[in-house]
């Protein structure tokens, strides 16, 4: 009986390697899922960065201003959760500043907003993997 066992493990003995779709989801250098990281870092490129903590997961920008509306400035901190790549290991929060009578005041940020750049980073972190096993 051992025999035969050994004989069916000498079988898998072959020179290729499997491709599992959990290795390229797990192996990486940093705390949370590259995918997600490297998705989200690059849809707040537009903004300065203040912080980025790949240990952490939180990515932080500065006040960023669009230069044709001036008197609008957001702020946005994305944090990434987990390690597989899921809707709900991202979440990310904007705040808001309009200039009033020359002093920065908070404004309310719509919540699809929020959503938007979820769905933005969600679907290139999905890109990023589909690009990833294909190779």
């Amino acid at each position: 009986m051992a025999g035969a066992a050994l004989l069916g493990l000498a079988a898998c003995g072959g020179n290729e390697r499997p491709r599992t779709e959990l290795a390229a989801a797990q192996i990486n250098t940093i705390g949370v899922n590259a995918y997600l990281w490297r998705a989200a870092l690059e849809t707040v490129s537009f903004a300065p960065l203040l912080q980025a903590d790949s240990a952490g997961g939180v990515i932080v920008t500065d006040w960023y201003a669009n230069p044709a509306n001036p008197g609008e400035r957001v702020k946005l901190t994305v944090t990434i959760l987990d390690q597989d790549l899921r809707a709900d290991a991202l979440r990310v929060a904007a705040s808001r500043q309009v200039i009033s009578n020359g002093v920065w005041v908070e404004a309310p940020v719509q919540a699809a907003t929020v959503q938007k750049l979820e769905d933005i980073i969600l679907t290139k972190a999905r890109d990023l993997r589909r690009q990833a096993l294909a190779s």
